[in-house]
């Protein structure tokens, strides 16, 4: 935990309030040691950034879930269409 803290610019404490706020969810070594992805990292640079800014956490974290849903639904949207099922029903 140390590591990604330092490797975030964060503390240890501020990662486990992301975990808290299930943000993200670190795997656990045999040794009970967190260990985090990369893209638990970058999502912890973001919510670093947030909070930086003014943010509070708990906030922080429901903006970082809210884009990352919100893309999650664009990139669905996106194959739909080119599928051809994003098209309106025709007028009768």
């Amino acid at each position: 935990m140390g590591r990604a803290a330092e490797m975030t610019g964060t503390t240890p404490g501020f990662l486990r309030a992301l975990g808290e706020h299930r943000l993200i969810t670190p795997l656990r070594s045999d040794g009970g040691h967190r260990r985090y992805s990369r893209y638990q990292l970058r999502i912890a640079m973001r919510a670093r950034d947030l909070v930086g800014q003014g943010t509070p956490v708990e906030a922080a974290c429901r903006i970082i879930i809210l884009e990352d849903q919100l893309e999650d639904a664009l990139r669905l949207n996106e194959q739909l269409r080119r599928a051809g099922h994003g098209q309106p029903a025709a007028d009768t």
